[in-house]
């Protein structure tokens, strides 16, 4: 028989039996729907993220922090740390002289001190409490932050700020660029020395009073900037970023976070963290291994990234085997449906096999009206999938919408992944039309043609 034939007998048998092909197809179709629509999550993640850190220029970044300010660790992983002496406790400070030392490394093209200030925003009567991060001009202007309203701001010393949409949003404001060039009102705690007189330590002791007061300070919105879905260490997590001049004359707490009292008590004066921006990604193993030659502790968002790929491989795996247990049901239902059919067409295998039919051509009957059966499913499976997928994408949109967040695509249809879902659901079925092919094959030509 000619593969033509053969191709056009299968699907006349399976017209022929309508419903029970249906139900079948329909078997393959809710597993492969499954099946594509756990897998398309876990891709989507993974690009959104890959996207992310692109877009934010995040391989071009690294993190100093402080290490061990009286140990310090050899040139190689495999050997031990060594002590400082004393002389050199104070290169282990997050300072100005050892961002100035980072800075004239090869390949560093911008480093600049981690300093939050905690602080309370106001505009038009509403407040929130934010910590605000202080990002020079030149980092505001690079691809680190993207603007839905208005622009960066242009020098060090401007008074403006760059706010995020989400807290404009509960601070009442819908609309972005209504708020550009508007005044925004900025509180600030800080010690008040003036009430440690014997009185007023006996009264911040009792914790009647404590000596601090509230400083008012208000800037201008030069920018909105978009919300992050993915954020992580660094500068994209605040929601309010300032210049480095208007922060510096700002009156606020010498601290952020409990581990910079710790090492306030301990005489560790200095910054809680670096950034540090690279001329290209190939710089930071080599970067990364000074500064660690230096005593410091630094953390690579290209590090980062291939912890998240290793943790997005593993999702995709789970999925994908939850997935397979609906498809292993629907496979089921192919051999029983085969089955079904040989015992229907048990005449009929007899008639072809006494006009001239050998064991092979029947055995490739099956499996062709099989293969049909996968080829079906597979392609309405992926249509489920895809629509499933995207009421499901603009649901979750719907609600996160109303917080302030932007549009994300959680699902992904690369053609790898709508080509795969087709040919595994053809594979499966075959796999499962090996025992009918071979039994409708075995089929007794005198036994069948007496068969009632």
């Amino acid at each position: 028989m000619r593969f033509s034939d053969e191709l056009g007998w299968a699907f006349s048998n399976l017209r022929k039996r309508k419903l029970r092909t249906f139900l079948t197809a329909f078997g393959v179709t809710i597993g492969i729907g499954a099946l594509v629509s756990m897998v398309s999550f876990g891709t989507g993640m993974q690009r959104n993220v890959s996207q992310t850190f692109r877009s934010l220029d995040l391989f071009n970044s690294i993190i100093v922090l402080p290490g061990d300010f009286l140990r310090r660790p050899g040139p190689d992983p495999d050997e031990k740390s060594v002590a400082l002496p004393p002389s050199e406790i104070s290169s282990t400070v997050l300072d100005d002289a050892a961002s100035a030392r980072i800075a004239a490394f090869d390949g560093v093209e911008t480093v600049f001190p981690e300093v939050r200030i905690p602080a309370l925003v106001r505009w038009n009567g509403e407040e929130e409490l934010r910590v605000i991060q202080v990002l020079p001009a030149k980092v505001a202007a690079s691809r680190m932050i993207k603007f839905s309203a208005g622009k960066p701001y242009d020098t060090d010393d401007e008074n403006s700020l760059i706010v995020s949409s989400s807290l404009l949003l509960r601070l009442g404001v819908r609309e972005p660029a209504a708020a550009i060039g508007k005044p925004i009102g900025i509180s600030t705690i800080a010690f008040d020395f003036s009430l440690l007189s014997p009185a007023g330590l006996m009264a911040a002791l009792g914790g009647e009073k404590l000596p601090l007061v509230l400083e008012e300070h208000e800037f201008v919105v030069a920018g909105v900037a978009e919300d992050l879905v993915f954020d992580g260490p660094g500068p994209m997590r605040s929601e309010v970023y300032l210049p480095p001049g208007p922060a510096g004359k700002m009156k606020r707490l010498p601290f952020t976070s409990i581990w910079d009292l710790f090492r306030a008590k301990e005489g560790r004066l200095g910054y809680s963290a670096l950034n540090v921006r690279l001329s290209s990604p190939s710089s930071t193993e080599p970067v990364k291994k000074k500064i660690k030659e230096m005593g410091f502790g630094v953390f690579a968002f290209s590090d980062q990234f291939g912890e998240i790929r290793r943790g997005f491989l593993i999702m995709n795996m789970i999925l994908a085997a939850v997935g397979m247990i609906a498809i292993v049901v629907a496979s089921l239902g192919i051999v029983n449906t085969m089955v079904m059919s040989i015992l229907e067409r048990y005449s009929e295998i007899g008639i072809m096999k006494a006009v001239g039919a050998g064991d092979r051509d029947i055995r490739r009957l099956f499996f062709f009206e099989s293969g049909a059966i996968g080829f079906l499913g597979g392609v309405f499976g992926l249509a489920l999938g895809w629509a499933v997928s995207g009421i499901i994408n603009r649901v979750v949109n719907f609600f996160l919408a109303r917080q302030g967040l932007p549009f994300i695509h959680y699902f992904s249809f690369p053609w790898w992944l709508c080509l795969g879902a087709v040919l595994f659901s053809v594979l499966v079925s075959l796999a499962a039309g090996i025992y009918p092919a071979m039994r409708a094959a075995r089929v007794d030509p005198v036994r069948a043609l007496r068969h009632d």
